[in-house]
């Protein structure tokens, strides 16, 4: 039982370890500095040079921006929605959608979410619905240790503390159904779309409840897809089974003087993984 049926790849990961333990030492040998080895790892120019490439790849949404926005303009061209629109935050990477119906739904993008970006997020007042979109375009991340520190470990969380309600999750990628990440939903070549220079399986949506869970009403169920219309958009458009959507409950109950929440993750009716009834605190290590 996952929370997400696609796993991490274990070789390359460990190939990706092994490169860069043999990175760290023959560095030296690369470019033409001058330095000996020694002074070259004295100089500060391997750690300068690892910083500012990290940075980079940070730092740069264009690979992101370029697969939502062919997403988007695929769901728009088929006629699963009617529009969409950079949001006028557009430094924090929302997405307006204008669904067939009249409603509006926002999506705020985030990166892999096993980060403390995932707790900075505000529902608009003008969104009928609210997703968090999640493009973990790095292919040696988990998925499974993503999918949970997000979903259960950071928003819930802030969820429950902020009283801020999510609609949903969208878990999906570039790097979904490549070596790095293997998707079975990827083994039948007809379940993939071409999008630009992107092929992708469909989508894994995650449905949260209508409500915030509180004292008054501890127990709520994640709804399903016909009730979150960007997500059922986001089903029919890229070919997504009704077994394959996920449904996220969350619990909470006191304890003493602590506030505990319980996440639990259904799919096709069994399931596929449930917390401990955990304290919320605003800055938790992942579980």
């Amino acid at each position: 039982m996952t929370i997400i049926p696609c796993k991490q790849n274990k070789g390359l990961r460990d190939q990706i370890e092994r490169f860069a333990e043999t990175l760290k030492t023959e560095a030296h040998k690369l470019g033409d500095h001058g330095l000996g080895e020694r002074e070259f790892y004295q100089s500060g120019l391997f750690r300068g040079a690892i910083e500012r490439v990290r940075g980079q790849f940070s730092a740069t949404m264009r690979g992101k921006r370029e697969f939502v926005q062919h997403a988007l303009n695929h769901m728009e061209d088929g006629g699963f929605i009617a529009g969409w629109d950079l949001t006028d935050n557009a430094n924090r990477n929302d997405y307006i959608v204008r669904l067939n119906s009249g409603r509006v739904a926002v999506i705020d993008l985030k990166g892999c979410l096993d980060g403390n970006n995932t707790n900075i997020f505000e529902r608009p007042p003008l969104a009928d619905e609210f997703v968090i979109w999640s493009i973990c375009s790095n292919p040696g991340a988990d998925p499974q240790r993503n999918a949970w520190s997000g979903i259960h470990t950071r928003l819930s969380a802030e969820m429950i503390a902020r009283n801020q309600r999510v609609d949903g999750v969208l878990l999906w990628d570039m790097v979904c159904a490549t070596i790095g990440r293997p998707c079975p939903k990827s083994v039948d070549g007809d379940r993939l779309t071409n999008l630009g220079p992107f092929c992708v399986p469909p989508p894994c949506i995650y449905l949260f409840p209508e409500n915030i869970p509180s004292i008054s009403i501890p127990f709520v169920k994640g709804r399903d897809i016909g009730e979150v219309e960007i997500l059922a958009a986001f089903n029919a458009a890229f070919g997504g089974y009704a077994e394959e959507i996920h449904h996220v409950d969350f619990r909470m109950e006191m304890r003493g003087s602590e506030l505990m929440r319980q996440t639990v993750v259904r799919r096709a009716g069994t399931i596929e993984q449930v917390s401990e009834m955990t304290a919320i605190r605003r800055v938790e290590k992942d579980l």
